[in-house]
């Protein structure tokens, strides 16, 4: 029996999407307002799910407290009210698309998660547009 535990978290943060290898003209035409140099934000939510089995001696698959805690050191406390592009070193390279984003939380949640969990991140930049990332 495997049964799905979902966490929903949200932070804030600014980004620019920008590509240093094209023309200023280039970046505007295929990132838009996205592509202002002085930045933009938005209001993040994030939901992490693991799958695994329940464990027939807590119920749980997964401690929530343990993981609204570790989601908190790993993803809240680096990226809230953080300017993506200037403030993380994951993304002084890396644009920070959502789809960027997303993989790079999974990446920083999966080592702290026991292996036979199946971890899955969503990650909505706005009410509309979401990403999500399985591994």
């Amino acid at each position: 029996m495997h049964v799905t535990v979902c966490r929903t978290e949200h932070f804030n943060a600014a980004h620019r999407l920008h590509n240093p290898a094209w023309s200023d003209d280039h970046n505007q035409r295929v990132f838009g307002k996205c592509n202002n140099p002085h930045y933009h934000g938005h209001n993040y939510n994030l939901t992490v799910r693991l799958t695994g089995p329940v464990d027939p001696e807590t119920g749980y698959v997964y401690d929530m407290k343990r993981l609204s805690t570790v989601i908190k050191r790993e993803v809240l406390d680096r990226y809230d009210h953080r300017n993506l592009n200037l403030d993380t070193e994951e993304f002084r390279t890396l644009n920070p698309t959502a789809e960027n984003i997303a993989v790079i939380i999974w990446q920083r949640l999966r080592p702290h998660l026991a292996a036979e969990l199946a971890l899955s991140v969503t990650l909505y930049e706005t009410d509309r547009n979401f990403v999500e990332y399985h591994g």
